[in-house]
């Protein structure tokens, strides 16, 4: 994993196509904004943890029917 440290402003890209910017710093919450191509997904780490929950709930059901 790589650490970076960054001001509010500065960026960091991933590839040619996703660019990272620190938009805000307020205490210990950081402000995150990402531009990145549509067919790109992006979701937050608990919605993704919950994603792949109901995927294995879906597929329990299905092996279980």
């Amino acid at each position: 994993m790589l650490v970076l440290s960054r001001k509010p402003g500065e960026k960091v890209f991933i590839g040619d196509k996703i660019t990272i910017t620190i938009v805000e710093v307020k205490g210990n919450r950081v402000r995150v904004g990402i531009d990145a191509p549509d067919s790109v997904p992006i979701l937050r780490a608990e919605l993704n943890e919950f994603r792949d929950a109901d995927a294995g709930s879906a597929r329990e059901v299905e092996t279980t029917c």
